[in-house]
């Protein structure tokens, strides 16, 4: 259900759920990170239903976690949500965010899940998010991309002259 890709002294390696992850050096430099979930849409008055969700997490945009939905609606039926890592971090032991997006922890029918609410101007939703498995995502892009250290693999001043020119 999820995957890293490792580039470890310039050899590309693969870690997924049917292998376990790669264990090496501390220099080891993770990608990308991604998850497929299946996560429970939240119908007032109804049953949950099943909504697949792809998880990515990218080196190349430390701050951010990148959310694929397929909603089988119009167009290719996939919708995209950027949130902040840490927003997700955070949501996993308290409620978090105002807004658009907030994320909270709560125990629904025995299990541990993850609440995330989002608006827009086109409607809003509240999925239900299998904690361990938002854990287990969240812990491999900390393997990547440890706290703090974002701003060590991004460069900022390229990234700001490259805004300026356009």
């Amino acid at each position: 259900r999820w995957a890293v890709s490792v580039l470890v002294d310039g050899s590309f390696l693969r870690s997924d759920a049917t292998h376990p992850p790669i264990e090496g050096p501390q220099m080891s430099h993770i990608a990308t990170v991604t998850a497929d979930l299946e996560l429970r849409l939240v119908v007032p008055g109804g049953p949950s239903l099943p909504v697949l969700a792809g998880l990515r997490y990218s080196a190349d945009d430390p701050w951010a976690v990148t959310v694929t939905f397929q909603t089988g609606g119009e167009g290719d039926g996939i919708v995209e949500w950027m949130f902040a890592r840490q927003l997700l971090t955070e949501g996993v032991a308290g409620p978090v965010g105002e807004g658009d997006v907030r994320v909270w922890p709560e125990i629904h029918s025995g299990e541990r899940v993850v609440n995330l609410a989002m608006a827009s101007p086109s409607g809003a939703a509240l999925f239900e998010i299998d904690r361990d498995d938002l854990v287990e995502f969240l812990q491999q892009t900390y393997l990547a991309v440890p706290t703090g250290s974002e701003g060590t693999v991004v460069d900022l001043d390229a990234e700001l002259a490259r805004l300026l020119a356009d």
